[in-house]
């Protein structure tokens, strides 16, 4: 049987005379302690590194270092900058490029900047002359409209000359237009027409005599007859060109007779409904030539 020894009475003091403490549970003190130092360790640590990068921002330059007008001259670094005699000067925008234009370029200008051109003088913008203008084809201006003049309605001698009988061209004699040749001045002159703008139809002709009658039809033949302001002769005086087979050749058809085409039978001129022979082609075509008078 073991023997049991007798523990020392609790709240004596030990040989030193210290009275131990019971409030605490054994070995509390130092993990506190522990803890503290600790957390002292991790709370260094942590300053120190935001330090660190404080100091590394403020120092380094950033991306755009030169832009940022950051003097970065300073002891320990290499600087491609060359300072100026009359000290550090901060710079901004722009400003900070090295300038590679002559000595007598202004200060701070870009050389990569492009040179603006200057604006063109007023001497060399083309000239608005009056002249080149509502000037009428002749050369001469216009009047005080500022508008081309009109040209008058051109009046042109001419003669018609039959395609099958080209000896014989149309001439005037007893009221009538007959297919005739020419053999003294006075067939020439009874042969030659002022040819004008329609009466009825400026896009087609009018034949005027030189004594100022018109060439028109009445019951189918053509004959002279003077001008009686009316409608119905302005339309039996107007005849409208078409193309014919015969080359350099037109048939005039009537403007109020659609269908109709003047042609010469037994050499007398007269409105015939259109027909499909080589012969009536042929009777219709007529050459508008230079006047014979």
């Amino acid at each position: 049987m073991a023997e049991k020894k007798p523990q020392p009475p609790r709240n004596q003091p030990w040989e030193n005379g210290w009275t131990p403490d019971t409030s605490h549970e054994p070995g509390t003190r130092r993990l506190w302690l522990a803890g503290a130092v600790a957390l002292a360790t991790v709370v260094a640590c942590v300053t120190a590194i935001a330090v660190s990068n404080k100091d590394s921002d403020d120092t380094s330059p950033s991306a755009g270092g030169a832009a940022s007008g950051l003097d970065t001259s300073g002891p320990g670094l290499i600087s491609f900058a060359t300072p100026s005699k009359g000290g550090a000067k901060t710079l901004s925008g722009k400003d900070h490029l090295p300038s590679a234009s002559p000595s007598g370029t202004a200060t701070g200008q870009s050389s990569a900047e492009p040179t603006t051109s200057p604006e063109p003088t007023a001497s060399a913008k083309p000239s608005k002359s009056p002249a080149s203008h509502g000037s009428s084809p002749g050369g001469s201006s216009g009047g005080s409209s500022g508008g081309p003049s009109r040209p008058k309605p051109s009046v042109t001698g001419t003669s018609v000359r039959s395609v099958n009988y080209p000896d014989r061209y149309w001439q005037v004699g007893g009221g009538y237009v007959s297919l005739s040749t020419i053999g003294s001045a006075s067939d020439r002159r009874n042969s030659t027409f002022n040819r004008v703008k329609g009466l009825a139809n400026a896009s087609c002709y009018s034949f005027k005599t030189s004594g100022g009658n018109y060439l028109r039809h009445s019951n189918f033949v053509l004959r002279v007859e003077r001008d009686d302001g009316s409608s119905l002769f302005e339309k039996d005086a107007t005849f409208c060109p078409r193309a014919s087979s015969y080359s350099g050749a037109v048939t005039l058809e009537s403007i109020n007779y659609p269908g109709r085409f003047l042609r010469h039978q037994n050499f007398r001129l007269r409105l015939d409904p259109y027909q499909n022979s080589a012969l009536y082609r042929a009777d219709s075509a007529f050459q508008m030539v230079k006047g014979l008078d």
